[in-house]
């Protein structure tokens, strides 16, 4: 495989035996607001810097006892992200959120609050226990301990995945975050399910858990795919291309990823 990186962070496009990639949009990136090292208006500059004109801010939601985003504060970064697109009418700035998937299958956004984010994703994260209650501390202990697959006992992969698939079809999600990663699954009934409910499957160059049999087995179903950074600081907003080589591996149709652009 021959390979062209770019001459610098700037440029974002890379060509794979006479095939050019470039990322259309960044979807899923964190700051200050919950545990990123960068400002909403650091991670617009970067994307802008590197050409993506489509950036989406999502935090992590407010149920993580260690870095959620505090519920007090999303009114103020909301107007901090309307202001940024007055000021930067050239970029789309997505309001989102990281919703943390609880052992009930109900996720720490509730849905009434849907409609004031532009979108929801959603994944699971050890430090969002449901409320610290007997169950929850249990799986979430649990899926610390035997955090693979190859660890991991039966039923607590069918237990995590029949979580995931109850908050997939209970709630609006965009895309579902770093499939199988914190949390032991069958990705093959989790694809099924994200193609059933309309939810994209992303595919995360921050958490690289995923190997190329487990893309093709999610791949298997008609799910579409997003590719993102899950960047914690402006300098790995619009990483993508580790992300390509994991689905060129895969043998997966690059035509099923909303938000790459392939030419050549």
């Amino acid at each position: 495989m021959s390979i062209d990186q770019p001459a610098s962070r700037s440029q974002i496009e890379y060509t794979v035996n006479g095939r050019r990639y470039a990322l259309l949009s960044d979807l899923h990136t964190h700051t200050v607001y919950s545990h990123g090292s960068g400002t909403v208006r650091d991670n617009v500059l970067a994307a802008r810097g590197r050409g993506i004109r489509k950036i989406g801010i999502s935090d992590h939601g407010p149920g993580h006892l260690g870095f959620g985003v505090q519920r007090r504060k999303l009114a103020a970064q909301k107007a901090e992200i309307l202001a940024l697109r007055k000021e930067f009418p050239d970029m789309e700035i997505y309001f989102s959120v990281e919703a943390n998937i609880l052992p009930d299958g109900k996720l720490d956004v509730k849905p009434e609050e849907f409609s004031y984010f532009d979108y929801v994703c959603a994944g699971w994260h050890y430090g969002a226990v449901g409320g610290l209650t007997p169950r929850g501390v249990a799986q979430t202990l649990g899926n610390f301990v035997r955090r693979t697959p190859e660890r991991a006992k039966p039923a607590q992969v069918a237990r995590n995945t029949e979580t995931v698939i109850a908050a997939l079809e209970n709630n609006r999600i965009h895309f579902l975050t770093h499939p199988g990663d914190n949390a032991p699954v069958d990705l093959g009934q989790v694809a099924e399910a994200c193609a059933r409910t309309d939810t994209l499957v992303e595919i995360n160059t921050g958490h690289r858990t995923l190997t190329p049999l487990d893309v093709r087995d999610m791949a298997r179903s008609k799910v579409r795919f997003l590719l993102s950074s899950d960047a914690h600081s402006p300098a790995r907003v619009g990483d993508f291309f580790v992300g390509v080589q994991l689905l060129l591996e895969a043998g997966v149709d690059l035509a099923r990823v909303v938000n790459l652009r392939v030419e050549g």
